[in-house]
């Protein structure tokens, strides 16, 4: 084989990577990785630990391609999105059709066999959610559309979760509640700093429709939401001090970052506040197995 076609076979394999926005579905396995260690106090089977999220993160990557398939058409007018594989025509629409479908029903049917129904049903609703309900109407349809479409993405904890015990527990539903009221600070003050290149694409993203100060207002007011929602684990008894006190420093620091945005005039404000969050989501997540596995050591008492 030839040098040309090793590396015409390398592209072509990126391509298809980036199809299924890896960063992302990195991010979503890591929170649902968390809610399947969360949801017992036992060693989750290694089944469903390695199959669970491999099954969660195929359907993720094919819900990923099916919004790289609906955008090509605007992903060439923004430069956050002009390189991808469909929009530069690396790749032909059919295959990238073909490649959402395969990942999507072979997710599926990990998730049937190796998990259960009830995941794999919620993981399906997210797909829908997010590549069809979001992708396809909101995100054109109104200037609310992250907040409305957030759900699907705030899904992966639940599904973890349910993966390890088949049900549905309130406690999950916080996990869930946390990254539903983290997603539009997070997604908005991306929106800010992308906002011409939204307009330019006719996307009705809240900086767009409504300008950057009401937008700024809103993430401020939604990161002092997520302040109040990140205290609810304590407060129902799920994590202790540890997690308390971490989740408190670093809504501050989220809050200080959103000051900072409503304060400023142009700058990398909105990018720097876009990347803490996703620090800051990571860190919180992270915290959460720690507290519950120091929490069951320092009150585990050995029997006689």
């Amino acid at each position: 084989m030839s040098h040309a076609e090793i590396n015409t076979i390398a592209v072509s394999w990126r391509d298809y990577l980036e199809l299924c926005k890896p960063n992302v579905v990195a991010l979503m396995l890591l929170t649902s990785l968390i809610g399947m260690l969360l949801a017992t106090d036992q060693a989750v089977p290694m089944t469903v630990l390695i199959f669970g999220n491999l099954g969660i993160a195929l359907c993720a990557g094919s819900a990923a391609a099916v919004n790289h398939i609906v955008d090509r058409h605007v992903d060439d007018k923004m430069a956050r999105t002009l390189n991808r594989p469909l929009a530069q025509g690396r790749l032909k629409t059919e295959y990238a059709v073909i490649f959402a479908l395969i990942t999507g029903i072979t997710g599926m049917a990990i998730l049937l066999v190796f998990t259960n129904v009830l995941t794999a049903w919620l993981t399906l609703a997210s797909l829908v959610g997010y590549a069809f309900i979001y992708t396809m109407f909101l995100k054109r349809a109104t200037p609310q559309n992250i907040v409305i479409g957030g759900l699907a993405g705030a899904a992966p904890p639940l599904l973890g979760w349910t993966a390890v015990t088949g049900e549905i527990h309130h406690n999950a539903l916080l996990l869930v509640l946390i990254i539903f009221a983290w997603t539009p600070p997070h997604f908005w003050a991306l929106a800010v700093h992308r906002k011409d290149e939204y307009a330019k694409a006719k996307i009705p993203m809240l900086p767009v429709t409504h300008g950057e100060y009401y937008t700024k207002i809103n993430i401020l007011l939604y990161t002092l939401l997520l302040i109040v929602v990140t205290t609810m684990p304590y407060l129902t008894g799920m994590f202790g001090w540890l997690y308390l006190v971490s989740s408190l420093l670093l809504g501050l620091g989220f809050l200080y970052w959103a000051v900072v945005m409503l304060r400023s005039k142009g700058g990398n404000s909105g990018m720097k506040t876009f990347q803490y969050s996703i620090v800051y989501l990571m860190v919180l997540f992270a915290v959460m197995l720690v507290d519950h596995y120091f929490i069951a050591t320092v009150t585990y008492i050995p029997s006689a």
